[in-house]
Order: C-alpha cells, then structure tokens, then sequence
C-alpha cells in the first residue's frame, strides 16, 4: 500500500461514495476492490437503499445475469431514471464476472456523457487484478478506485459491539472477517467458513481465472509456504527448496505479487535507500489477515502461554498487517546483527516499529535505536502488552500496547 490509498474501512468507503455519488453525474466511474467478504455487496445494497429511487443495482454473478439482454436492459433502465428523475446511479456488484466488462462499461459510459445524461457508475470487484487489468486496458482516465480492505478492530467493535479489547484480541485469533463473526463459538464451522467462502474462491477462482498463472499447484504451495511463515524474512532460494513442485524464482516473485493482488499475503521489502539493494534483499512475508492463519494452521491458534513463540508472530502479524491494510507503506530493517520488525511510512508519518510480547531486557532495543541514529526521520515505537512497558520506558522509547495499536484507526 501507498500514499495514494484510498478508502480503507466499511464506513470510510461508504462516505466517499455516498460524497462522489451525489456530486454533479456524470463523474468519472468508481471501481470498489477489496479481499472477499469485507462487505461490497452488502454496501452496494446499502447504497442502493439510500439512493432510491435513483440506485440501479445489478449483480453480475447473479442468474439473471446470464439471460439474453441482461446488460442492455440495464442501461435501458439507467436512462428511464436520469430522464424522470434527474439522475441515475448504477451499481454493478461483481463486474469482472461480465465478459469483456471494462470495454462494455467504456461504450456505455462514452455514449451517456455525449448525450448530456447525468448517469454515475459504480462496479465491484474481489480480484483487484481483473479489475485493474480490465480498468487500465478500456477505461484509462475514466475511473477512481477505492479499496474497502480487511476490517479493522475497532470496525469489529462498533458492528458487534465487542469490548475494544476483545475485539483486539479477536483480530490477532481469528482475523477481521465480518462473515465469520457469526461462527465464533463454532471453530470448525469458522474454519470451514473462511477457507470455502475465502480462501478457495480467491485462490481457485479470482487468481486461476488469469492467464498468467501457469502452474496452479505452484501457487497453492506458496500460499500455504506464506501463512506457515507469518512475518518470516525467507530468500526466495529458501521458499524454492519449501516447494515440492519448484518453478523459476521469476515464477515464484510473480506469484507473491498475484498473492498480494488479491488481498492474501504481501512481500515486504527491505528498508534501503538503494533500489537495488531493495530488489536483492529477501522479502519478509505478511499475512494480510489472520483469519488465514488461523484456518490453515494444524496446530490451531497459538496460546501466549503454552507457545509464546508463535502467538508472538501471530501478533506482530497482525499489527504489521494493520498499517498495511490502513494504506501505510511497511517494510522491515536488518543489517547484521541488527534487525527492525517494521518501517512504517505514510499518513501515519514515519515510525520504526519493534513488536515485542512479554516482558523483555532493555537491550533487545538495540536493532530499533540503532536504525533510528542512523536514520533520524524516523520515530522509534514499541509495541507491547503491559508487562513490557517498563522496559521501554527505561530505553526513554515510547511504547504502547499492542491491542491500543490496533484498535486505533488514523495511526498511533
């Protein structure tokens, strides 16, 4: 993620369309993206609902889509609106599931600006890639994107009205799905939840659907090498050997970088102010939600007592995954024997972040102060629980603990 992020959170993603959809049509075409089950339907229908009777909405991997003048029938129905009522808005849920749908949306578009019609165009999608390839190709110059991206914790606390707390704790267990919320109390059901309506449709579907995914078994090995590693800083010669199907270390980069598109796992980058050392350097793997580590680990979800280890990658994941998901460009520091959990950049300014989970010496500090003298812009942060706050106030390091982290929405 970038500065040029735009949306982020359910309600954010709605203000800016309900904003964009009520300024003069027609205005340029807005993409919606995002993981799978974040809510773009439900906020289309949302949408659609506020709007009447203006509000078109359109699912185009519904059956009806699939019927003789589907598409026509629709545009038809857009003009009846902007003539009886001034305006129309049409939402069209799932477009890339329409064949040829960026250069159809074009053709429509173009000819309702050359008649003056005052017609706005929404259209979703959970593949960014089929939606970016379709957007960039047909519909250059006519279209905004926002990405409604994984829940944060204190969009689960306000939806459910969970604790802040514990809606914290339930982002670094079972991840921010608001989908899967309902299965809480039925772990099996919630796996089998997450990995049929999440997981397989990303990957089986929205990934494979490409032409550029040459070896299918390759990418499913990657994925499971990715969320067996959260936060794990693996060469790619490294993630080859994990691999019993081995392809080309092209193959695998180009994978990671499909993995990303659809909102699943990120390669961080090694901070450097030399691009070159930035492309050598072996990336750092970042589950985008902890939801899938959760569904794919064998040995279930972690306990901070009985396996301290891997609850605390559990968390730095999820904290890592945190500014990712809110737009913040994250990357990571090491230079032997020195090493940086995170370098945190963006809206939120410029933070050096270590994830620490109980209680720790003072001189595990070492890797983040020394990045800091070197690299004076930016803002040493521990991220805690309470046991370790003392020592960072020891080190004259501010600290916060790791669940107020989450919880906070524009930055710590």
């Amino acid at each position: 993620m970038t500065d040029s992020f735009l949306g982020g959170t359910y309600g954010a993603c709605r203000a800016i369309l309900e904003k964009r959809l009520r300024e003069p049509a027609p205005g340029k075409i807005q993409l919606l993206t995002g993981p799978r089950q974040v809510g773009k339907t439900t906020l289309l229908l949302e949408l659609a609902e506020r709007l009447r009777p203006t509000a078109l909405y359109a699912a185009a991997d519904g059956p009806e889509a699939a019927l003789p003048g589907f598409w026509e029938r629709l545009w038809q129905r857009a003009e009846a609106s902007a003539r009886e009522h001034g305006s129309a808005r049409v939402l069209v849920d799932e477009a890339h599931h329409l064949h040829r749908w960026a250069a159809r949306l074009k053709g429509e578009w173009d000819r309702l600006r050359r008649q003056g019609l005052p017609v706005h165009v929404v259209a979703t999608g959970s593949s960014a890639l089929r939606l970016a390839t379709g957007s960039s190709e047909s519909l250059a110059g006519r279209f905004e994107r926002i990405v409604l991206n994984h829940w944060t914790a204190s969009a689960l606390a306000a939806a459910f009205s969970f604790a802040p707390r514990k809606a914290a704790e339930i982002l670094v267990r079972r991840g921010g799905y608001p989908g899967a919320v309902a299965f809480l109390e039925e772990p099996a059901r919630w796996q089998a939840y997450v990995r049929d309506a999440i997981i397989e449709p990303a990957i089986g579907r929205d990934l494979l659907a490409l032409g550029s995914i040459r070896r299918p078994a390759l990418l499913r090995q990657l994925f499971a090498v990715c969320v067996d590693a959260p936060c794990q800083i693996v060469s790619l010669q490294k993630l080859q050997g994990r691999i019993r199907d081995p392809g080309a270390l092209e193959t695998i980069t180009h994978y990671l970088r499909l993995l990303e598109e659809a909102y699943l796992v990120a390669a961080l980058e090694k901070h450097s102010r030399a691009a070159v050392r930035r492309r050598a350097a072996p990336p750092k793997l970042l589950v985008l939600s902890n939801a899938l580590l959760a569904a794919t680990d064998p040995r279930g979800i972690p306990e901070p007592r009985s396996d301290p280890a891997r609850f605390g990658a559990w968390i730095e994941n999820a904290c890592l995954a945190h500014a990712w998901n809110r737009g913040q460009r994250v990357t990571y520091w090491r230079e032997e024997p020195f090493e940086v959990d995170a370098v945190i950049e963006g809206s939120w300014g410029r933070l050096a972040v270590e994830v620490k989970t109980g209680p720790f010496a003072e001189g595990e500090l070492a890797g983040l102060l020394e990045f800091c003298r070197r690299e004076r812009r930016y803002e040493p942060l521990v991220l805690t629980d309470e046991t370790g706050l003392a020592s960072a106030r020891r080190a004259a390091v501010r600290a916060i603990p790791w669940r107020e982290f989450l919880l906070a929405e524009e930055g710590p």
